[in-house]
């Protein structure tokens, strides 16, 4: 189907008055559809809107991917619709212990992914550079807020973090720059560097829990 057979289909069956430049923008990825739009998109190309999000991140992409209406995912949080939606739009979660674990399970949640819907992985890049630099026993508690991994486990991956990034600090080499003072750069090196820090923390844990 070409974007201007999407474009009718969208029309004659849904009511939907979408321009061809509209879909085109869609497949190029400079353009999101609400959520009525993708589930008539969807319904349009014969597949499920859970098939169009290849890579949910937000709250909302998760969801829809599960095809789930706000007011199902609320009552099975134990949340109001109107409760949830806040955090929804505002990208970030803000539940409880327990309604995070109900999250996490309802909408098939990494540890990663779930850090990612709660908007805190910048929060939680910011915690593991002090890891690496500096203590890492310092960060065990505050990262332990924002992952759902169990504090045993944790600390080991803190812990294997912090000897990795120093041994290669110490033979000169790094993962994103050299040198101390570049840890600390507001620019793109040091977004890099951070960027780099969080990669390591999820590779070392999902190692670590395969072979547990």
């Amino acid at each position: 189907m070409l974007p201007g057979h999407v474009a009718y289909g969208l029309g004659a069956q849904y009511g939907l008055r979408i321009s061809t430049e509209t879909v085109v923008a869609w497949e190029r990825g400079l353009a999101v559809p609400t959520e009525y739009e993708l589930t008539a998109l969807a319904g349009v190309l014969w597949c499920s809107p859970g098939e169009l999000l290849t890579a949910a991140r937000t709250l909302r992409e998760h969801r829809v991917a599960r095809e789930l209406a706000v007011e199902e995912l609320a009552r099975l949080l134990g949340l109001t619709a109107s409760a949830y939606l806040r955090m929804e739009e505002a990208g970030r979660w803000r539940g409880n212990e327990r309604q995070s674990a109900v999250l996490s399970e309802v909408l098939g949640l990494t540890a990663a992914g779930f850090v990612a819907v709660s908007g805190r992985e910048e929060e939680l890049a910011e915690l593991l550079r002090g890891a690496v630099t500096t203590r890492w026993q310092a960060q065990v508690r505050p990262v332990a807020k924002l992952v759902p991994l169990e504090r045993g486990f944790l600390q080991d991956v803190l812990e294997q973090l912090h000897a990795d990034y120093q041994a290669l600090m110490v033979s000169t080499l790094s993962w994103s720059s050299t040198g101390t003072e570049r840890t600390g750069s507001t620019g793109d090196a040091g977004r890099a560097f951070l960027a780099t820090i969080v990669e390591r923390f999820w590779q070392t844990a999902g190692v670590r829990g395969t072979s547990a």
